[in-house]
């Protein structure tokens, strides 16, 4: 069991010890010490702060705990109970709030949840904030409020509608193009909150939802990670039902994959370079990724006389780069969307606004939309890690054994071979090493993945 202290948040596993595992105890500690930040940030008598979660079953336990420590201080709560990340992120905004916590553990399984910090405009905090934050929970000396001037716990369970509202009205959404095709699409909700928030959307778009693991009651039928192996019930039920295309998300609704029509996966790293590609039509401009993402979008950029930018893997990351470049379109390769005309987050329901308008105007199947686009393929591994291990070491040594090659160390060690790449980074949410590649087929890709695993386990002796 773990608890992850780091500058994206606090993440670990119910139950166990306290600061070994995210406790109650943990919950409040971490809580106190953000909104202790949030007060050092605006000097002001009244603060607020907007608070939602995904469905896992913890969810509402530290939800609880959490808006508490938060009245304690003195800081009002805007409470959107059942909510996506997403959401939360455009409640900030449209609260003019001081910052915000999303109480999710994302793709992990169900013995996770973290708390995911926002600023003032609704997005990630930087390292320095993150940093600050941790310092602030292992100084202690934090001050609560008196008696007279607790906070209070406003609820609002209307966000998911505006948040709808707010998409609809972008104009890259083609809202009568979509209707007019009359889709039917089925939706793996995974039992949280996409559920609630996917559904929704596509009935305001006219669109014939179908639901399969829709109840948020945060018993994943599956690994909530959206890849092809956790899928088939999802892949199967297209077919089925004869639907035009299949969606998935994860459980806080940040990351989005699509199944054709056939039952075959689009691809999650397509996700975005098929968003982009409408985006970029319409809007020309620049595009942001991490270095962990395919080089389709890369393509799919110059196609339009734009330049692609790589970044350091994590959300914050992107969005500096996006900001930095002026990027009209940007995101993660693992389903992400971040789409700055709405706000700077990974947007599960703006991608799947954006997609049913390219397949609209594109007036083609799903599977033939795949074929216009560039086929590389990935493998995404990892290697499980112990106290012992000397991480940095390890990468340090991957470096040297591959320095003929195109190195990029901004963010682990990215190789750049000339028909393929191996990236190689720790995570900041699992103890493992993550090991991505590409190349022109699965089997090169994987071969590729294989290879470089087996190095790192005689480098490591393990």
């Amino acid at each position: 069991m773990t608890l992850i202290k780091s500058i994206s948040g606090i993440r670990g596993t119910i139950g166990g010890l306290q600061s070994e595992n995210l406790t109650p105890i943990d919950a409040v500690k971490y809580a106190a010490a953000y909104g202790s930040w949030v007060k050092k940030q605006r000097n002001k008598e009244t603060h607020r702060v907007v608070v939602g979660r995904d469905a896992r079953i913890s969810g509402e336990m530290i939800q609880q705990l959490v808006m508490n420590t938060l009245v304690g201080m003195g800081i009002t709560v805007i409470d959107l109970d059942l909510s996506t990340t997403p959401t939360v992120e455009m409640a900030v905004m449209m609260e003019h709030a001081d910052g915000g916590i999303i109480l999710t553990a994302s793709h992990n399984p169900k013995q996770w949840n973290a708390l995911k910090l926002l600023n003032n405009k609704g997005e990630f905090l930087n390292a320095a904030a993150g940093q600050e934050i941790l310092d602030i929970a292992e100084g202690g000396n934090i001050e609560f409020a008196e008696v007279d001037d607790l906070g209070e716990i406003h609820k609002n369970d209307a966000y998911i509608d505006l948040h709808i509202d707010e998409i609809l009205d972008l104009p890259l959404v083609n809202v009568d193009a979509i209707k007019a095709c009359k889709f039917k699409v089925v939706v793996d909700g995974v039992n949280s909150t996409g559920g609630i928030a996917i559904p929704l959307l596509l009935e305001a778009l006219g669109v014939e939802p179908v639901k399969l693991y829709c109840t948020p009651n945060g018993q994943f039928p599956h690994n909530p990670e959206p890849l092809k192996e956790h899928l088939g019930d999802l892949m199967k039920m297209v077919v089925d039902e004869n639907a035009d295309f299949g969606i998935v998300v994860d459980p806080d609704v940040d990351r989005l994959a699509f199944v054709d029509e056939k039952g075959e996966m689009f691809g999650e790293e397509y996700t975005l370079v098929a968003v982009a590609d409408y985006v970029l039509k319409h809007t020309p401009g620049n595009t942001v990724s991490n270095m962990s993402s395919s080089r389709a979008l890369r393509d799919v950029t110059e196609k339009h006389n734009g330049t692609y930018t790589a970044s350091a893997v994590g959300e914050v990351n992107v969005v500096e780069m996006m900001k930095e470049t002026k990027a009209v379109i940007g995101g993660e390769g693992n389903g992400g969307i971040i789409y700055p005309e709405l706000h700077y987050g990974r947007d599960s329901l703006v991608g799947v606004a954006l997609f049913l308008s390219h397949l609209a105007e594109q007036k083609m199947a799903v599977s033939e939309l795949r074929k216009t686009y560039t086929s590389y393929f990935m493998s995404k591994k990892k290697i499980e890690l112990t106290p012992t291990l000397d991480v940095d070491a390890i990468l340090k040594a991957m470096e040297a054994k591959y320095a003929s090659e195109d190195i990029n160390t901004i963010d682990g060690v990215k190789i750049d071979f000339p028909e393929n790449w191996v990236h190689l980074r720790k995570s900041n949410t699992e103890p493992i090493i993550r090991i991505y590649t590409e190349a022109k087929s699965q089997e090169e890709a994987d071969s590729l993945a294989d290879k470089i695993i087996a190095e790192i386990k005689a480098i490591a002796n393990i």
